[in-house]
């Protein structure tokens, strides 16, 4: 069966209203990340990588402070299988007897690794941990290196000074070029918070138009959007609590589409718009990827997708279960990780930016 998640039209078309933003429309396509079991020829969230065999896994060489908050993988995810389980069936144990027996398992593992005097997992290079796999047959709107047809990206799931947040690594290749597949790669032994360990997902990718965040536009229509007349004017039929200010209306309805997409506009809103420069050309680099910890919220609930709309309206949502948050991903305060490459070249070092 084919995952399909369909974005509602906007409530205005905001090119009536303000002609002049039309030629800022940008090409998205919204991955849709949904709860799955992606295998390594998926374009995937969390999922396995079709990484060779022959390839050294990549590790993090970087220093890792102690944290207070770090949790072994294994004790993340049978959390998480637990809450799963509890909230299909609320009056279920509180442990089944599998659940038991890996808590055992990973208890005895951790007593091992005590016992044996081994390093805290962060004073040695670090696994790193996979966050998204992109075909560029599901993913047009990639631009690889000539050759390449697939995107792998990956984080070390440690913060990372100056910016407290995990460091990551682009690997652009060729499927066919692969061969032997790495069958079991290594993984960190835990990670800063569970909001760095993603839940395998497959995608339902979706291209839209999306138009700049406010902030990104010109004085004269900022101020344009701020005319609460020139809306009334339109007919446009924006509700009347949005007139003292109405670019609030534009940035959460018809500007950026949330969640979890490749290329678009840059969400700001943690910041003022802040352009990322090429360290090699000095280009001014674009948005590749948008790592999101949600897929919407209240202020962008009409972006819901209309097969999500009924599971958006329950309570009670868990990780991996909840439409909002299928990745399990957490960034910052409930912010995003916009990755930037080079237009010029996108094996140029990319960047990074919390949004």
């Amino acid at each position: 069966m084919v995952l399909v998640r369909t974005t509602p039209p906007r409530p205005v078309d905001v090119t009536a209203v303000f002609p002049e933003l039309a030629p800022l429309a940008r090409p998205v396509i919204r991955l849709h990340p949904r709860a799955g079991s992606p295998s390594v020829e998926d374009s995937s969230v969390g999922g396995p990588l079709l990484w060779p065999a022959a390839e050294p896994w990549p590790h993090c060489e970087g220093s890792h402070q102690d944290g207070g908050f770090r949790r072994p993988l294994a004790e993340v995810r049978l959390d998480r299988r637990v809450r799963a389980r509890l909230h299909r069936d609320p009056h279920g144990p509180g442990l089944t007897p599998e659940e038991e027996a890996v808590r055992a398992r990973n208890a005895a593992v951790a007593g091992e690794r005590h016992d044996a005097g081994s390093p805290r997992p962060a004073e040695c290079p670090v696994p790193l941990l996979p966050v998204a796999q992109l075909y560029v047959r599901d993913i047009p709107l990639l631009r690889p290196p000539g050759g390449a047809d697939l995107l792998q990206v990956l984080w070390c799931p440690y913060d990372h000074d100056p910016d407290h947040k995990p460091s990551t690594a682009l690997f652009w290749r060729s499927a066919a070029e692969v061969g032997d597949v790495l069958g079991t790669p290594p993984e960190p032994y835990e990670a800063e918070y569970p909001g760095y360990v993603p839940e395998p997902c497959l995608l339902a990718p979706e291209a839209i138009s999306e138009y700049p965040n406010s902030l990104d536009l010109s004085p004269e229509s900022q101020q344009a959007l701020e005319d609460w007349g020139r809306w009334q004017a339109a007919d446009a039929g924006v509700d009347d609590s949005y007139a003292e200010y109405p670019p609030e209306f534009y940035n959460g309805e018809l500007a950026n589409a949330p969640g979890w997409k490749v290329g678009g506009w840059p969400p700001w809103g943690r910041t003022d718009p802040n352009p990322r420069f090429c360290a090699v050309c000095d280009v001014r680099m674009v948005p590749l990827l948008t790592v999101a910890s949600f897929e919407w919220d209240g202020g962008t609930h009409g972006w819901v997708p209309y097969e999500d709309r009924a599971a958006a309206s329950a309570a009670g949502h868990v990780v991996g279960l909840d439409p909002a948050q299928p990745t399990g991903v957490e960034v910052g305060s409930t912010d995003n990780l916009q990755l930037y490459v080079c237009p010029a070249d996108p094996e140029h070092p990319h960047t990074d930016l919390v949004q």
